[in-house]
């Protein structure tokens, strides 16, 4: 069993956590939930919510080609929403709970061009906005320091090398019971990189005043004797690893 440790009392903050795909953001935004008692909003899961719904309703071709107007449409009575407490937080599509069908590679091959439409953009920004108003929030995704939350008080940056996080995107969904291939999975990344950063609207970038955290040979508990570091020198706190 599990224990929680809260070892320092952060002040009520937003943790803004923005990085390419596979470089374990949603498994590191979580701990650092569970850690210092903070909400943690997955961005990426309402993008992959917005693109399950346009795969289901035919709004979104094979080749990427997705349907705008009618996805515009339908996002003005789409309910994407997180049930659940912290970390432990689930996301549903109305009364369904679409947790695991957000995270297959069919959904991921499609998230990005669907994530660079203007409109699902604004449809995600302004649910997280909605939730992160309270503060006490750690968000992870592609453009929540630069454009969702641009004054948020702690900003990370995640990198790892592409055959490292290839590798672990693989495991993960073989673990889920996923057949996938290592090169399959490296050219999604690979594609969802080269869309992330060159999209038009709200692209990848590291903002001006973020930390860079590569964990490409760091393990999630490196990451978090890392990020204890931080914010013990950023808000000056004491406490211990």
């Amino acid at each position: 069993m599990s224990v929680k440790r809260v070892l320092m009392h952060i002040p009520d903050i937003i943790i803004a956590i923005d990085g390419y795909s596979s470089t374990g953001k949603s498994s590191f935004a979580r701990l650092i939930a569970d850690e210092f008692d903070f909400l943690y909003l997955d961005s990426g899961a309402l993008y992959r919510g917005v693109t399950l719904y346009a795969i289901e309703n035919g709004l979104v071709s094979g080749s990427g080609k997705i349907d705008v107007p009618a996805l515009e449409i339908a996002m003005a009575d789409l309910d994407i929403h997180f049930e659940g407490h912290g970390s432990r937080s689930m996301t549903y599509m109305g009364s369904r709970c679409i947790e695991k069908d957000i995270r297959t590679l069919q959904v991921s091959g499609k998230v990005s061009p669907v994530a660079a439409v203007p409109q699902v953009r604004d449809y995600v920004d302004r649910k997280l906005r909605e939730l992160g108003r309270r503060k006490r929030v750690v968000l992870d995704g592609r453009d929540i320091g630069t454009t969702v939350f641009p004054d948020a008080e702690l900003k990370i940056f995640m990198v790892a090398d592409a055959a490292v996080r290839a590798q672990r995107r693989a495991d993960e969904m073989r673990s889920k019971g996923e057949e996938v291939s290592y090169e399959d999975v490296l050219k999604n990344l690979q594609e969802r990189d080269y869309i992330d950063s060159h999209r038009d609207a709200s692209p990848l970038a590291k903002a001006d005043d973020a930390i860079v955290l590569d964990n490409s040979r760091m393990t999630l508990q490196d990451q978090m004797v890392w990020i204890r570091g931080i914010i013990r020198d950023r808000f000056n706190l004491n406490g211990r690893d």
